[in-house]
């Protein structure tokens, strides 16, 4: 499939909020390097979700967790002659550079920022629809004027507070994709059902689907059990489900 839209679904709270983080992310990323000022006042909205999102009290240990565990895995490789020593060393450098940057952050992530009465102060108006007017924030009406520059250098700033959580959110996400194998399937009469193998713990699904299908798969699973559902859009706007019989890819990652 040269041409596909990819859809992920968890299995576990961790992982949602995971693919969360990394969702907000990537959209920091984008919005950053733009000019405009809305395009960084969407930055800072996003910004204070990823600190919505890491306000659960055991993120961060769940991270640290997770990469002495994938640290743990990695190490039972040492002396297989099928693996490479060097890239070995280098995942796990890796992984001790995440732990070490995200262990020194005190606190949950962007709780620094939580000092910063003047951005608080906006956070404290973004959920109110137009809270951000000039008449409510002439403060940060004012920073909007400010050069492409000068935006762009101070929302740098702010995001690098969360950036040991996204490099770490970043690379366990990226170890646990390359634990899965794709393999091609068929969903007759617009479903799909699979019997997940025992002894086995799986996180994530990927599904890779060939959008000019007209398709839309509703995926839904557990530790026993994944099955997707077929959909297309109706002329009324609307989700139904269809009883085509598509091919797509699917890959389980543990």
């Amino acid at each position: 499939m040269s041409r596909v839209i990819q859809y992920e679904y968890p299995f576990n709270e961790r992982i949602r909020t995971y693919l969360r983080l990394e969702h907000l992310f990537r959209r920091l990323t984008l919005l950053v390097p733009r000019d405009h000022p809305l395009d960084h006042h969407h930055a800072l909205l996003t910004i204070f979700e990823v600190m919505d999102v890491a306000a659960r009290a055991d993120l961060k240990s769940d991270v640290l967790k997770d990469i002495e565990k994938q640290k743990g895995a990695l190490n039972q490789y040492r002396g297989n002659p099928a693996i490479s020593e060097a890239a070995l060393d280098e995942i796990i450098a890796q992984l001790d550079n995440g732990f070490a940057g995200l262990n020194e952050v005190a606190g949950k992530a962007g709780h620094s920022l939580t000092e910063n009465d003047w951005l608080m102060s906006i956070r404290s108006r973004v959920g109110i629809p137009g809270g951000t007017c000039e008449f409510d924030l002439p403060a940060y009406y004012a920073w909007q004027h400010l050069d492409a520059d000068t935006r762009r250098a101070d929302v740098e700033k702010w995001a690098s507070t969360l950036a040991p959580l996204a490099e770490s959110v970043h690379l366990l996400l990226k170890l646990l994709r390359d634990s899965g194998a794709p393999q091609k399937v068929l969903a007759t009469n617009g479903q799909f059902v699979q019997t997940l193998p025992q002894g086995r713990t799986f996180q994530l699904m990927r599904l890779r689907i060939d959008p000019g299908l007209g398709l839309v798969p509703e995926i839904s699973g557990n530790r026993l059990m994944v099955s997707v559902r077929l959909m297309r859009h109706g002329d009324d706007d609307r989700l139904h489900a269809t009883t085509d019989e598509a091919a797509f890819e699917m890959t389980l990652c543990a």
